[in-house]
């Protein structure tokens, strides 16, 4: 069994996709899946379904780790936030039950 701990899951604009990887790594955070092309909608950020009427996309990336680590990467998503205007990118965390 790993010793993670909980998964952080960051979703953001794709747009904003190098700012929010020089966040991730400058938190040290080394191992994370990314996925790509996602749709979806929010209360700040607007609808983004990748069509002419909704255009645009959002990123998704998960990282499991130590809650050291998860607490590091909210800190430097919420500072990003802070930088952009609470608009584009949020971060989500829960407990994980196992990891195999």
């Amino acid at each position: 069994m790993s010793s993670a701990r909980k998964m952080v899951m960051v979703v953001f604009n794709e747009a904003m996709d190098d700012e929010v990887m020089d966040v991730i790594e400058g938190c040290g955070a080394k191992n994370y899946t990314k996925i790509a092309g996602t749709f979806g909608r929010g209360t700040r950020s607007g609808t983004h379904l990748g069509n002419d009427i909704w255009p645009g996309q959002n990123n998704i990336l998960l990282v499991a780790c130590e809650d050291a680590q998860a607490d590091k990467l909210l800190a430097c998503i919420a500072t990003l936030r802070e930088k952009l205007g609470h608009e584009g990118v949020k971060a989500f965390v829960w407990r994980l039950e196992s990891v195999t």
